[in-house]
């Protein structure tokens, strides 16, 4: 839908195909991906990884090569958690600047209409694609994720939630006809008959605000679906990871300016340290969007303060596992340790409440005690951890301070099954590596356990039932939210009770996983990530809601005439 006749840029027929075959994804919600998450030489070519790691290299020790307007300063603020040197100075930006030249930006952005913005897009994901090696070293090196982690969740899954957004946003834009005739009845008299345009026009700038974990899985889909609806955007990310998103802003502007627009529909805004530019950024009256993923702490200030913005967080929460019963335990145990294990519990889907009774559950080895419970579990890690070689491809490395800080924490709390233990990395000797740490607890310790400990810390609570575990799971996400829920059961009344607990409090569920699928990975196009219907999030990644309301429709008309 748009207000002039379209001539679309080459690029939207370029892309066409595959922005149809996501559109369809997203209604039929089976499997599908637009970019391989193997990062094989037999899927990328032989030479694919050594230039992206080489053009990763380039930018160390230098000024990252973006050209924005109004530089006044070089600023540095990345340490990376493998303690490799990275050095990498970013043009620092007055906000006045970066609201400025964004809101010049607009207009002909705007009038471009939805199939040339939705063409320009996807050819800035193509362009991000041939770069995923380049991209995947960037994530590694400032987030702690192992390399194939940081290529799939980094690279080609960010790349499909980017291209999910964009399927939404084009199906919104597109949902009425751009012009229409009307006709109405007007007695023995001619009709009244008018023509009426429908134009999609941006709320205004938008703001990106990027974290340390997820640096482009959780900063793509608000990016791209601001962008395709018409809105500028800066991006303003972590300090902590600034390549990754720098990498983006990088092409994407180039391909903006190659298609004749303004690259400042795309700029980023590197922090100096102790600046808060975030919030300085989130008030101006211009942002009209902010995407943000972080702290509840923030996350509620935005909601509150940013008044004048659509707001859209995720926030922390209290992710839970009740468990009721098994017919394989071992699959049980290993399906949850390998959840804990991974990125060492820094993603905000891990689990970290695993309720079970107290009095033990049926299984098919046998009775098991809550204690043989907790120690299959704790095993499952340990045999993950064991071997440092391995260990380091799961849990790659402590993202920062704060985390570490809460492994200091946490061993004075409870009784640990299996205590964190630190790991030399045998490539990185100053990574920072800790293992998980699994924790007894009893109900009672719910001043320990109501609250969420990001990082390599779960535990493993004594409930008095499996219905005292749902009603403990059902408040504790009611009161402090949660991205993901998990059930273990062979009792299907009891999953139905897991499921209705699941909707009281509005998290995604998943029951009895023992094989390949993990309750902390989602798929783009077919699971929906956060549901915006508890504290954890106000918002889900990816549906309609999340991208309709980055645009208004307005509409001109007057009388056809003869």
């Amino acid at each position: 839908m748009a207000g002039m006749t379209e001539t679309p840029h080459t690029w939207f027929a370029n892309h066409a195909a595959t922005l149809e075959r996501a559109t369809e994804a997203i209604k039929d919600r089976g499997y599908w991906s637009a970019y391989p998450e193997s990062p094989s030489p037999r899927v990328y070519g032989e030479t694919a990884a050594a230039e992206g790691e080489a053009a990763f290299r380039g930018y160390l020790d230098a000024k990252f090569p973006l050209d924005q307007p109004g530089i006044t300063d070089w600023v540095a603020t990345e340490r990376s958690p493998f303690g490799v040197p990275l050095l990498v100075s970013y043009p620092h930006v007055d906000p006045a600047t970066l609201i400025s030249s964004a809101t010049a930006a607009l207009p002909a952005w705007r009038d471009a209409g939805p199939q040339t913005r939705a063409g320009v897009c996807m050819e800035i994901l193509s362009r991000l694609h041939a770069h995923i090696f380049e991209l995947a070293n960037a994530v590694q090196f400032t987030s702690g994720q192992a390399f194939v982690m940081a290529f799939q969740a980094g690279g080609a899954h960010a790349l499909d939630r980017a291209l999910e957004a964009l399927a939404y946003a084009y199906a919104e834009m597109t949902r009425h006809p751009a012009t229409a005739g009307w006709e109405k009845p007007a007695g023995k008299g001619d009709p009244l008959r008018m023509t009426k345009t429908f134009h999609v026009v941006p709320r205004g700038v938008a703001l990106v605000i990027g974290c340390n974990t997820f640096p482009t899985w959780n900063s793509y889909p608000g990016l791209f679906a601001s962008l395709v609806t018409g809105n500028p955007v800066v991006v303003k990310p972590h300090p902590g990871a600034v390549l990754p998103l720098a990498i983006t802003v990088r092409y994407a502007r180039a391909v903006l300016e190659e298609a004749g627009f303004d690259p400042n529909l795309v700029q980023l805004a590197a922090e100096a340290p102790g600046e808060g530019l975030a919030k300085t950024l989130a008030l101006d009256p211009a942002v009209r969007i902010i995407d943000f993923t972080g702290s509840t702490e923030f996350g509620d200030w935005l909601e509150t303060n940013a008044r004048q913005a659509a707001v859209y967080t995720e926030k922390a929460g209290v992710n839970t596992i009740v468990v009721d019963s098994t017919d394989d335990f071992a699959g049980m145990c290993r399906n949850i340790g390998f959840s804990l294990t991974l990125y060492s519990g820094q993603m905000c889907t891990t689990p970290q409440n695993i309720l079970v009774p107290a009095a033990g559950i049926e299984t098919d080895q046998g009775h098991k005690t809550f204690d043989e419970v907790a120690a299959g579990i704790a095993a499952t890690v340990a045999k993950l951890t064991g071997d440092p070689a391995r260990a380091v491809e799961l849990t790659g490395a402590i993202v920062n301070d704060g985390v570490l800080a809460r492994l200091s924490e946490v061993v004075g709390v409870g009784d640990a099954v299996l205590p964190s233990s630190e790991v030399t990395h045998p490539s990185f000797a100053e990574a920072t590596v800790r293992t998980p740490t699994v924790v007894k607890l009893t109900a009672a310790d719910a001043a320990v356990y109501g609250r969420e400990w990001f990082g390599p810390i779960s535990f493993v609570i004594a409930t008095d039932s499996t219905a005292a575990s749902i009603d403990i799971f059902r408040s504790t996400v009611l009161e402090k939210g949660a991205l993901t829920a998990a059930a273990y059961s062979t009792s299907e009344p009891i999953l139905a009770a897991v499921e209705t607990a699941s909707l009281d409090a509005g998290v995604h569920l998943s029951c009895n996983l023992t094989g390949g699928v993990f309750v902390n990975q989602s798929a783009a196009f077919s699971d929906f990530h956060a549901t915006g219907a508890n504290p954890a999030a106000n918002a889900a990644l990816t549906d309609g809601a999340y991208v309709s309301n980055r645009f208004r429709v307005v509409q001109s008309r007057r009388h056809t005439t003869a």
